[in-house]
């Protein structure tokens, strides 16, 4: 790999939780390229020092070499300065998840969780997702306004993800609560992270009693033969991986949509034009913008950089997915790319990651199931479906981790 020497070597890292950050996440990711080019040195909350990995080949030789760059993260040599109360922790905090493996163990796990997965019938995933969209809709469809992010996006897939899993439906409300908590690596993430695991744990002894067809039923039966604590946080991984970001995907898809002058046009139905703005939120809004993390097993040049070994890298996913070297129109208001790859229906994004750590097969067609079923439910049942307010008004939420609209409210006429 060419190396891609920074411009400015003795720069100062950066706060990846700033001001700047939250105002606008692109200006800053070409800021730290004009500075120190395609891997940044960045800090993490409490000033705990990490690489950024902005460039897209940079992002995918990490994520193709995990004997290099893997995922135990007991090889960070930082943890002697981690706080007790860090919201990081239950990102980074080693336990018997499949998202710490490595090597056999790890294909041996994510073998486990794609099959469970494949076992999940497409045609009736897409009946109930449809279901969830229309029960949600039902609930706003008299008012002739929504704000659609709490009501509706973020709704669906956990509707949808909650019936794959047999949950009760008061376990379902906590644990949407529950899930945004941790996702917003606030200060209440640990208790929230703590009920979490709680939830699961309950879901997992009553499904060994009253086993069914719902994923803790087959991780159980599954022949890998996985340890309670195994699957419970393994349920844990699929809920957290499998909620916000599907949410955000379509809170983005709709964004765009009721933004773009590009899709105007098909609001009302054109279900080519919801495949094409779904595949360029992947490109250009991605609903998982960074993701901690790898930890190098040696040292090694990166990008120009000495990497120890031990040091801590955070995946840079929007920011590769927009690397002018990969995608050379630059974004437009730190969002929407005009003309870009994706909106030709280019899949070589990294918003699923890459390599043997990637979303496991078919979690990303799961999510694109529910969310594609999101979107065209809501547009052909409110065919006049406007923002309320000026598009340059809208926000996004101020996570680092995380892209998605802080509300969408809108206006539509009222179904009786």
């Amino acid at each position: 790999m060419p190396a891609v020497l920074p411009l400015h070597p003795d720069a100062a890292p950066v706060r990846l939780h700033s001001p700047a950050f939250q105002r606008d996440p692109a200006a800053l990711y070409a800021m730290l390229r004009r500075v120190h080019g395609s891997v940044a040195p960045v800090l993490l909350d409490a000033d705990l020092p990490a690489w950024l990995v902005l460039g897209y080949r940079e992002v995918h030789y990490v994520t193709g070499n995990p004997e290099l760059f893997a995922r135990d993260s007991r090889r960070w040599h930082s943890w002697d300065r981690v706080p007790r109360d860090w919201p990081l922790l239950p990102f980074v905090a080693h336990n018997a998840s499949v998202l710490f493996t490595e090597g056999a163990e790890h294909r041996r796990r994510a073998g486990a969780i794609s099959e469970v997965l494949a076992g999940v019938d497409q045609f009736e995933l897409r009946f109930e997702a449809e279901r969830a969209a229309d029960a949600a809709v039902d609930r706003f469809a008299g008012a002739g306004r929504a704000e659609l992010m709490a009501e509706y996006a973020g709704q669906v897939p956990l509707r949808v993800l909650a019936g794959l899993f047999g949950l009760r439906d008061d376990e379902t409300a906590e644990l949407e609560r529950d899930t945004a908590t941790v996702l917003s690596d606030g200060p209440d993430a640990g208790m929230a992270y703590a009920r979490i695991r709680g939830t699961m744990e309950l879901l997992l002894e009553r499904r060994r009693h009253t086993p069914g067809a719902d994923l803790p039923s087959r991780l159980l039966a599954h022949p890998a033969g996985l340890t309670d604590e195994q699957i419970v946080q393994d349920l844990i991984a699929i809920i957290a991986a499998g909620q916000q970001p599907t949410a955000n995907w379509i809170g983005n898809t709709l964004r765009l949509m009721l933004t773009d002058d590009r899709f105007a046009v098909s609001l009302s139905g054109g279900r080519r034009s919801v495949g094409q703005a779904l595949t360029e939120v992947l490109w250009t809004d991605t609903p998982t913008q960074n993701f901690i993390g790898r930890w190098a097993t040696r040292d090694t040049q990166l990008a120009g950089r000495h990497i120890r070994a031990g040091d801590l890298l955070v995946l840079g996913l929007a920011a590769a997915n927009t690397d002018p070297q990969v995608c050379p129109v630059a974004p437009a208001d730190g969002g929407a790319t005009r003309g870009t790859a994706g909106a030709g229906g280019n899949q070589a994004h990294l918003s699923f990651s890459h390599g043997e750590h990637r979303c496991p097969a078919p979690a990303p067609e799961i999510a694109e199931v529910i969310a594609t079923a999101a979107v065209e439910v809501l547009l052909d049942r409110l065919p006049d479906l406007r923002l309320s307010r000026p598009p340059e008004e809208l926000s996004w939420r101020p996570s680092v981790w995380l892209r998605g609209p802080a509300a969408l409210p809108v206006e539509f006429t009222p179904l009786i």
